[in-house]
């Protein structure tokens, strides 16, 4: 039984946690409490000695540590994938660490949290701050298994601090487009990046709902007839590296291809002769768009001809794609200078970038290909792609003073879609079709863990009908852009709206 003990005008608790051994009754930051009275002191001594027989007793010191402290050493004992442990430390980072470094774990309350959600808030998307206190909940659940915390101030009460009706997983709805939208971005992409690449990266995307680092990552050896094969993906980190590495939530799995796609990817693949590349030893599908100098190129660049030639870059583009433009002594001038420095236009001087990377696939190429506009990225504001209108559907005038040249724009295909919204988009084509529930989650990766998805299992005819439904689409989508022009600017456009001329089916 707790006793009390008398120190000068107050008194102390004491209680027996093992023989000869006592400790005094303390608040929660650690310090000795000091009872007025005897009976209080010893009240509160023989509650603590209770609580440490039936194992409720924690050392207050425990919960002293600060979050800051705790948080180091929670995220150095973690062993995730390397896309894991980047998202933890940005959101620990960046988030967490602002507000809650130098408070005492025990010290945090549940209304410290909401204060913090609130604000992140005013800042930030819902979907991000939701992803953030995730982590939150998650470290503190792993300090109460520690002992060091006996409740969890992140955790939400149902139905608590919300308005009436408010839905927790509700949210904006995702933009998706059809079989059309998908032809005509990719279209687009096309002209943007001035190669097929792009035409073909996006249809694939589009008709197979891979993840934005699979399709990066799809190596030449799992293209195969009728099939492809999801065994890694590249995911790029904060500091730009590129991690070769299995597939979101270990979801491998082969993707039946329709006859006209492995066609397509295969005609890409003997197009491009891809070698190797320098990150990775692998031979991947795609390649990055653009001229990427490598750290060892020494060749010259156009600002070293205009240099050699006594002229602005601008002359020196005028001379390369408007010669017409440029008169004879200076073109002259110029091209002695090209001569001279051995400077090679779109040559071996230049090498395409091994891999594309996220931000610049979606900025310059993906949302202007479907939203007819460049999106701000500073200095420069939001802006129409400008078209030199001919031939259909227009291509990207480029250079000084496009804006000036152009003389039409796109109109928009589908505002706001990102990347990852083709996987929705896709998944929305399989449920028009009427595709079984089994075979939409083996194609997308997805894992069902119902009962009821224990007993289902695909069949060879629904894989023949989803084939057959996806090749429907698309030449109804071809047609569909047959119909609007017979030609295309982008030869593998080109080449498939000839064969459904020729088939008599445009």
């Amino acid at each position: 039984m707790g006793f009390a003990e008398k120190r000068g005008n107050y008194w102390r608790g004491r209680y027996k946690i093992a023989p000869g051994k006592h400790l005094t009754v303390v608040d929660e930051s650690g310090k000795a409490v000091r009872f007025a009275t005897k009976g209080e002191a010893q009240r509160a001594a023989t509650e603590s000695e209770n609580k440490y027989r039936r194992g409720e007793w924690r050392d207050p010191a425990l919960g002293q540590e600060t979050f800051g402290e705790y948080a180091d050493r929670w995220y150095a004992g973690q062993d995730l994938a390397a896309s894991t442990m980047q998202n933890y430390k940005r959101h620990i980072e960046e988030h967490l660490l602002p507000e809650f470094e130098d408070k005492a774990l025990a010290g945090i309350l549940r209304a410290d949290v909401d204060l913090w959600e609130k604000k992140e808030k005013a800042l930030y998307a819902a979907s991000s701050v939701k992803t953030w206190r995730s982590t939150l909940h998650l470290i503190f659940e792993d300090a109460i298994d520690e002992g060091l915390i006996t409740s969890n101030p992140a955790a939400r009460r149902r139905g608590r601090g919300k308005r009436a009706g408010r839905s927790r997983g509700r949210g904006p709805e995702k933009v998706i487009t059809d079989p059309l939208g998908i032809l005509l971005a990719a279209e687009r992409a096309a002209l943007l990046s001035g190669r097929d690449d792009e035409f073909v990266a996006v249809v694939l995307k589009g008709y197979t709902g891979m993840r934005w680092g699979e399709v990066v990552g799809l190596e030449k050896e799992f293209v195969r007839p009728g099939a492809f094969r999801v065994e890694w993906q590249l995911y790029e980190m904060d500091t730009g590296e590129l991690i070769r590495c299995p597939p979101k939530d270990d979801s491998y799995r082969t993707i039946d291809a329709m006859d006209w796609l492995y066609a397509l990817a295969a005609n890409h693949i003997a197009r491009t002769k891809s070698t190797p590349c320098p990150c990775h030893g692998k031979v991947y599908v795609f390649r990055g768009v653009g001229a990427a100098r490598t750290s060892g190129h020494q060749g010259a660049k156009l600002v070293d001809v205009a240099r050699r030639a006594g002229v602005s870059t601008g002359t020196v583009s005028n001379v390369i794609n408007h010669p017409d433009r440029v008169a004879e002594a200076t073109r002259a001038k110029v091209g002695q200078a090209i001569a001279d420095l051995g400077f090679v236009r779109g040559g071996s001087a230049l090498e395409h970038a091994a891999h594309w990377r996220r931000n610049g696939f979606a900025t310059w190429l993906f949302t202007p290909a479907f939203s007819g506009w460049y999106p701000k990225k500073a200095p420069q504001e939001a802006r129409p792609v400008p078209l030199l209108g001919e031939p259909w559907p227009g291509v990207p005038a480029r250079g000084r003073g496009a804006g000036d040249r152009a003389d039409a724009c796109w109109l928009p295909i589908a505002k706001g879609l990102t990347p990852h919204g083709l996987r929705h988009t896709h998944r929305t084509m399989m449920e028009d079709l009427g595709t079984e529930k089994v075979l939409m989650d083996e194609r997308m990766g997805h894992i069902d863990g119902s009962v009821s998805a224990r007993y289902a299992h695909v069949t060879p005819g629904m894989r023949k009908r989803l084939m057959l439904g996806l090749t429907q689409q698309w030449e109804s989508a071809l047609d569909a852009r047959y119909a609007m022009s017979p030609s295309s600017p982008v030869r593998a456009l080109n080449r498939l709206l000839r064969n459904r001329e020729a088939a008599g089916q445009g």
